[in-house]
C-alpha cells in the first residue's frame, strides 16, 4: 500500500468507517468539477458520482463535490451494513463500502463475493475483490490496484 494513503488511512480511523472510505474513495477517484464519460460511457463528475442528478456542462464547486459525496458514501455504507450478516471491524466496512461504492450496489449483492462474506469465509470474500479489475473488457491497473488496497482492508487482521 502507498505509504502517504497507508497514513491517512490512519489518521482517519479515528473518525470510524466513514472516515475511512472517504479517504478511500478520494484517493481513488480524484475529483472532477466537470462532467465526463466514464470507462463504461456514463456521465460522472466530482469524485466519481453518477446518476441523473449530474448536469451536463455544469462546473460543480468542491462544496457540491463534497456534498455528493457524502450522500454516496451513506448509501455505500448502508448497502455493506444491511446486506452484509457477518460482524465486521470498522476497517473491513470501509473496505468494503469502497468496493460497492465503485461497483454498485446491485453488482455487489449478485456477488460470490457477498454470499461467501455472509457464509463466514471473509478470506475467500477479500479475495474474490481481486476478480473485478476490468473495465471495458480490459484489465485496469488502476482497478488492480484499488482492488489490492480493498482486499488488504477487508482482511482480518
Amino acid at each position: 500500500m502507498n505509504p502517504d494513503l497507508k497514513r491517512r488511512l490512519l489518521t482517519a480511523m479515528t473518525g470510524g468507517a466513514v472516515a475511512i472510505v472517504a479517504v478511500l474513495v478520494q484517493w481513488n477517484e480524484g475529483i472532477r468539477h466537470k462532467p465526463y464519460k466514464d470507462g463504461g460511457d456514463v456521465l460522472t463528475v466530482c469524485y466519481g458520482h453518477t446518476g441523473e442528478a449530474v448536469i451536463p456542462n455544469k462546473r460543480y464547486t468542491d462544496e457540491e463535490c463534497q456534498a455528493l459525496l457524502e450522500s454516496d458514501l451513506k448509501a455505500a455504507m448502508s448497502v455493506v451494513e444491511t446486506q452484509v450478516t457477518v460482524p465486521l471491524t470498522e476497517m473491513q466496512k470501509a473496505g468494503l463500502a469502497s468496493f460497492v461504492y465503485n461497483v454498485g450496489s446491485g453488482a455487489f449483492a449478485r456477488s460470490t463475493l457477498l454470499h461467501k462474506l455472509n457464509s463466514g469465509d471473509i478470506q475467500g470474500a477479500c479475495d474474490e475483490m481481486r476478480r473485478w479489475k476490468y473495465n471495458e473488457g480490459k484489465v485496469s491497473k488502476g482497478l488492480v490496484n484499488r482492488r489490492a488496497v480493498e482486499r488488504e482492508i477487508c482482511l482480518p487482521d
